[in-house]
């Protein structure tokens, strides 16, 4: 079993950026496949970012690309999201997520994962 914690949310104006971390304890990082969703109020979660256990293969969520950055540090046991240029309607509940696979090819569906971390705010101010 892995543990995941995020980190890095906050308060922020449009425009602004913020990096979210994802500590992950527990078992061996680089056998996980690692994704971001978020869920605003009254919203369904929904899918973010997706970095492959090799951290060859990304995805993102139209409305992130070209704005929002996965990354992974197997050495840290960390995954990252970079966000730019946020905007008001980023503003959710930021979730990272789990899954032990080698498969490299996108997941885009939180019924893929098998681990969740506690979530992390972010709101951003227009």
């Amino acid at each position: 079993q892995v543990q995941l914690v995020e980190s890095g949310g906050g308060l922020v104006q449009a425009g602004g950026s913020l990096r979210l971390s994802c500590a992950a304890s527990g078992r061996t990082f680089s056998n996980y496949a690692m994704g971001w969703f978020r869920q605003a109020p009254g919203k369904e979660r929904e899918f973010v970012a997706f970095i492959s256990w090799s951290g060859l293969t990304t995805d993102y969520t139209d409305s992130a690309k070209g704005r929002f950055t996965i990354s992974r540090d197997n050495a840290k046991n960390t995954a990252y999201l970079q966000m730019n240029s946020l905007k008001f309607e980023d503003t959710a509940v930021y979730y990272c997520a789990a899954d032990q696979t080698w498969f490299e090819g996108s997941m885009k569906r939180a019924h893929e994962y098998d681990y969740w971390g506690q979530g992390t705010q972010v709101t951003v101010s227009s």
